[in-house]
């Protein structure tokens, strides 16, 4: 007995190695494309298909999860998952020309994308309710803490190295959970063999959500009234229309949009969006003022970072076991108030801010944020029935994807509106031409910030209306529980 009940941490922790290499590997050419563009002769725009091109693979793939995690086994997917993402790694690391590069990028996202879904189904599958919280709370520490190392050890690779060592890195490291998920990996979900994918529901959430992503991620550099941006959006916003129509039809849907009955579940989407779209300013907007107007180099920038991302590790186990003591309500206030608090100081930045004091109120916020998301989050998925786990965890990851594009496009337009208005006002005003670039900018970039202020704020507002789930368990749910049982032993 005591084997079987070991069982499930055994597999767990596979996933959790396989989920931590490809959440680590969003974030880490960030920093590496100057170098790409160098050394592969590509303009910025793009290098930035890297970047896009994986947002825009995960916004497509990640709503088909629903039906994958439910039709296959753990096993299966998460061995396809990992050999797609070590492919595209080896891919990568050999490309010859921009092309073959973006190509292994793009496999990467495809097994990537798969990942997160299924780890925290996992989760929730293995976990009962009254001990999910310190569950998610290490299933958080993977989800904050890898992309935020990635920036670190990217400046550091790139000042002393070449991209593709890079890479070269992630590869071994994809391999060792491939071939523990071959040899060790057991089936912890039941599958229901009977449903069917509705190919048309499949469409539409590609042209949907990949037409959102594209166009708002585009936003920032192409401009608002590029033809391509205003399309893209239009047919991504229709298609998407039409597939939440189509969902409420079928009896099997592709995503189960029907589940935001649940007010609880309602309430910590909306409130996962907000703070997403909140935390992606600091992920933007602080680089762009470290490295163009601090001039501090890349490998300084991400070591700004690392300390936040070393409180975000070691406080969300903390916070999911203080989720199961007081509920979600008791950590998201405080945390979405400190949230409010350092993003309004990020408001007041000015061109002797200093290295220190930046990166203490950066690392204060990143504990707020580690307070919010993995409870309010896990708070709501607790509300659901469990055959509804696979669509709750898919919703959740394509609205942050979602949020993040709409988030980075929404305040870089922000922030490129108010420098040039700025920069009007101080020709005008007689300042010097050398010190009206940094002067601009700067309070584009604090203005934009003070934008985000109100949108963390929102979040803050809508915390007030958290409740602890209580949920039955139904006799149809006790009989999955005892099949997966089986499965396990």
């Amino acid at each position: 007995m005591k084997e079987q009940k070991k069982t499930p941490y055994g597999i767990i922790a596979i996933l959790f190695t396989g989920a931590f290499v490809a959440i680590f590997n969003q974030t880490l050419l960030n920093i590496a494309l100057p170098e790409i563009m160098l050394d592969l002769g590509i303009d910025a725009s793009t290098a930035q298909w890297l970047v896009t091109g994986y947002m825009l693979v995960n916004g497509i793939l990640i709503p088909a999860s629903a039906y994958l995690i439910q039709r296959y086994s753990n096993r299966s997917i998460f061995i396809v998952a990992m050999s797609l993402f070590a492919l595209g790694t080896l891919l990568a690391a050999v490309a010859p020309v921009f092309s073959v590069l973006l190509a292994g990028r793009m496999i990467q996202a495809a097994g990537s994308a798969l990942m997160m879904p299924l780890l925290m189904n996992v989760m929730l599958a293995a976990f009962p309710v009254e001990k999910r919280g310190s569950a998610m709370g290490v299933f958080g520490l993977v989800m904050v803490v890898a992309p935020a190392i990635g920036p670190t050890l990217s400046g550091f690779i790139v000042e002393h190295y070449s991209w593709r060592v890079l890479f070269w890195i992630v590869l071994p490291v994809a391999l060792i959970p491939l071939a523990l998920g071959i040899f060790k990996l057991k089936n912890l979900t039941f599958q229901d063999r009977e449903i069917s994918l509705d190919k048309a529901s499949l469409a539409l959430s590609s042209l949907g959500f990949g037409g959102v992503l594209y166009g708002f991620s585009s936003a920032g550099t192409m401009g608002w009234t590029d033809p391509v941006v205003m399309v893209t959006i239009a047919v991504g916003v229709i298609s998407l229309v039409i597939f939440g129509f189509r969902q409420l039809k079928l009896d099997k849907p592709l995503l189960e949009i029907r589940i935001y009955k649940y007010p609880m579940f309602a309430l910590s989407s909306a409130i996962s969006v907000a703070i997403s779209m909140s935390m992606f300013s600091a992920m933007i907007l602080m680089p762009i003022y470290i490295q163009t107007i601090k001039g501090i180099s890349p490998i300084d920038s991400g070591l700004l970072m690392l300390p936040g991302a070393l409180v975000m590790g070691f406080m969300s186990p903390v916070t999911g076991r203080l989720f199961d003591r007081f509920g979600a309500k008791v950590l998201a206030i405080p945390g979405l108030a400190i949230v409010v608090l350092t993003t309004f100081m990020f408001s007041q930045l000015s061109l002797d801010s200093s290295y220190f004091s930046i990166m203490m109120i950066y690392t204060l916020r990143m504990l707020g944020i580690s307070m919010v998301m993995m409870p309010v989050m896990t708070n709501g998925l607790n509300t659901l029935p469990m055959k509804a786990y696979p669509h709750g965890t898919a919703i959740n990851n394509t609205l942050q994807q979602v949020a993040g594009a709409v988030g980075s496009a929404f305040l870089i337009t922000v922030m490129n509106t108010r420098t040039e208005s700025t920069a009007k006002e101080l020709a005008a005003a007689g300042t010097a031409p050398e010190s009206i670039m940094n002067l601009a900018m700067l309070d584009g970039i604090n203005f934009s910030f003070f934008v985000s202020t109100f949108i963390a704020l929102v979040a803050l507002l809508l915390s007030f209306f958290i409740k602890k789930p209580v949920r039955p368990v139904t006799e149809a749910e006790k009989e999955i529980v005892y099949r997966q049982k089986e499965v396990t032993e």
